[in-house]
């Protein structure tokens, strides 16, 4: 089976890199950018939506508090973007959140910032994809029609090409995201000087529909509730912010200085775009609806079901720019790819924090083996595959699934910061440079003013959105945690068991005697090979041993054996039922029971084929019998291996294939070895 997808593989991966060469993928600050932080950068593109959306329960009136919720969400930005860029230069190792909760709060706080954000990350995945596709489809009907089927081949896409490796996949990425950043500032910049140089009137395509308001006139509480919902969904912008804190091992040197610098740039390009489409949208009229079937009116007539409501920055560009226009379109495509490259973001963080818990025992270790491109394999085809499945369970519908959001996310937020203040705390106690003590003093204001805010934002979000889906968030986390320690506790017993003890043990002492078996059907090639080996192993006592299934095969072995004066004792077990397996289990049982210090070898000779279909066909048995005897304690297993001519040829194959090279790949030697060999007299 390797040999038919090698090809393959190497066609959708690329050729395997060697370890040493872990350094060359490492990222510079202008490819580090679109990697880590595309997702609070494209999250422009539906954040200031989802504030509309839930502002419009009260009518358009309501819509004159978009500027106060976004200064909410730019102070909340710069709180985070300031507070991690303590992480980055305290805890450059790579395990972000998940370090400094551990180290400084404990395992179970840093299993839980763990668990957050892995859920983070595959939301991330599932609501990017699914919004990208809304985007996407508002010019392409089919892309509607078949959403599931279109967002999970985008991320079978996305899976292969961060198989290739962070660098090659960054180096991808980049060109579309910094389109996007261009052409939304581009669309700020030209909307300002229209509206306050030229004094244009720029009218979004929903300017002129009315919002049905599904609560009228509300008022104190009612009001209240209904804005910390609003700024809860406008979160959404910070989601990614602590990527580029887990990705700082992939930053070229100086990581921690290249990481907070990568971090500051984020926020400022996240906060001034989100500010702008919200202030274009204000000054365009655009009108949103949570549902917009029967909630928007036009001329006395709500729009029904046909009308398919666009994205808030498609309609402030459209009114812009102008409907079909071509810096339209290339905001439309750079938006809708831009959201597709969003979930790049958790690619590279989910892996990366994968590893790290594998490393420290929380999940499986397949997680912290790198792939043929140095990539974390493992990793990357989870994350896939789980934001797939939420994908297929929420019909790809973004709306649905960005209830879901940012909970987790809020939840390492906190934890994080919570834990700095007690990083600080504990080196203020132990410095006494005035200088640094200063400095760790600002840090920890910082810090603490992060945790409190966030903390804050947390509970906000917690109570707007429990009951419209974040309750499946916590659940998610619950998972996570309780499947995180239950494989924390199996590697500890694990390793408690197998632990080498310092004096003399049981396992350590020679058995008073080795009695072997071999298993045997008929006298072949295979067969005389397997006893030979078992009289070279020089036992205290052999034997052969075989199960009589069918009386006329075993009268004709025990002639066979006989005929040929096998000097060997054979020993033939019934089986009235015609089991294999269940007897040779009982017969070594039973000689471990006759003498327990006693070790009981069993030899199976077996045939190995050179094609896969060829294993379907042969060593059935044997397969059933080692994995029964496994589990059988003081029983050794010995395979001894008789190769068929396919198997032959199959070598010969694999030997050709690694000899070969393709035309141009075999260069020779470096410049003054060829000169040397040329000038050399020939014989």
């Amino acid at each position: 089976m390797s040999k038919l997808t090698d090809v393959p593989k190497r066609i959708l991966i690329g050729r395997a890199l060697r370890s040493d060469r872990l350094g060359e993928t490492l990222l510079p600050k202008r490819i580090a950018l679109p990697v880590f932080a595309s997702d609070p950068l494209s999250s422009v593109a539906y954040a200031p939506g989802e504030v509309l959306l839930v502002l419009s329960i009260a009518g358009v009136t309501a819509y004159h508090f978009s500027p106060w919720i976004a200064v909410a969400v730019v102070v909340l930005m710069f709180t985070v973007v300031a507070s991690y860029r303590q992480n980055v230069h305290a805890y450059p190792s790579g395990g972000g959140d998940y370090e400094v909760a551990n180290t400084n709060l404990g395992p179970k706080a840093g299993l839980t910032v763990a668990s957050a954000l892995l859920v983070d990350y595959v939301l991330t995945v599932a609501v990017s994809i699914s919004s990208g596709i809304e985007n996407l489809g508002s010019a392409i009907p089919f892309v509607v029609e078949h959403k599931v089927l279109c967002a999970i081949g985008v991320i079978v896409l996305l899976t292969l090409m961060n198989l290739r490796g962070v660098k090659e996949s960054g180096s991808l990425f980049a060109i579309p995201t910094y389109i996007f950043v261009a052409g939304v500032f581009t669309m700020i910049a030209w909307g300002a000087f229209r509206g306050l140089v030229l004094d244009d009137t720029m009218r979004a395509p929903t300017a002129d529909y009315v919002i049905k308001p599904e609560h009228q006139g509300l008022a104190g509480f009612a009001l209240v509730f209904l804005l910390l919902r609003a700024f809860s969904s406008g979160c959404a912008a910070l989601t990614g912010v602590e990527a580029i804190s887990n990705g700082v091992p992939a930053f070229r040197k100086p990581k921690s200085k290249n990481a907070a610098t990568t971090l500051a740039a984020m926020g400022l390009l996240a906060v001034t775009m989100f500010c702008g489409i919200i202030a274009l949208a204000a000054a365009t009229d655009v009108r949103m609806a949570e549902n917009p079937a029967k909630d928007l009116v036009h001329n006395g007539v709500p729009l029904g079901a046909d009308y398919v409501q666009n994205p808030v920055i498609s309609q402030v560009a459209e009114a812009v720019f102008g409907k079909g226009s071509f810096l339209f379109v290339i905001l439309a495509a750079a938006t809708a790819l831009v959201l597709f490259l969003a979930a790049n973001t958790a690619y590279n963080g989910f892996p990366l924090l994968g590893s790290i818990l594998a490393q420290d025992r929380y999940l499986p270790r397949q997680l912290h083996t790198r792939g043929d491109r140095l990539a974390f394999s493992n990793g990357i085809v989870l994350l896939a595959g789980a934001a797939g499945l939420l994908v297929g369970i929420y019909g790809a519908d973004s709306t649905r699934l960005i209830q879901l959001y940012i909970v987790g996310v809020f939840v390492s937020f906190t934890l994080s910061q919570t834990g700095m203040v007690r990083h600080w705390n504990r080196h203020l106690a132990a410095e006494r440079d005035q200088a640094k003590r200063r400095h760790m003093i600002r840090s920890r204001a910082i810090n603490a003013f992060g945790a409190f805010f966030t903390g804050l934002v947390l509970v906000v979000v917690l109570v707007t959105k429990f009951t419209h889906g974040a309750w499946v968030a916590l659940l998610g986390m619950v998972i996570f945690y309780a499947v995180m320690t239950a494989i924390r506790k199996h590697y500890d017993r694990v390793a408690e068991e197998i632990a080498a003890p310092d004096g003399p043990s049981d396992d350590s002492v020679r058995p008073s005697r080795i009695h072997s078996v071999v298993l045997i059907s008929k006298i072949h090639r295979p067969t005389l090979r397997a006893l030979a080996y078992a009289k070279l192993m020089r036992s205290d006592s052999l034997e052969a041993l075989s199960v009589n299934v069918d009386p006329e095969e075993t009268k004709a072995l025990r002639a066979e054996w006989e005929r040929r004066g096998i000097d060997v004792p054979l020993k033939v077990l019934d089986s009235p039922y015609r089991e294999i397996t269940r007897p040779i289990i009982e017969y070594v049982k039973g000689l471990r029971k006759e003498s327990p210090r006693d070790a009981v070898s069993v030899i199976i000779p077996e045939y190995v084929v050179g094609h896969w279909y060829e294993h379907l066909l042969h060593n059935q048995s044997a397969l059933r019998l080692k994995g029964r005897l496994l589990f059988t304690p003081g029983i050794m297993v010995t395979s001894v291996p008789y190769q068929l001519q396919s198997s032959e040829a199959a070598k010969r194959r694999a030997r050709r294939q690694q000899d070969w090279n393709a035309p141009g790949s075999v260069r020779r030697g470096p410049a003054q070895v060829r000169s040397k060999e040329s000038s050399e007299p020939k014989g």
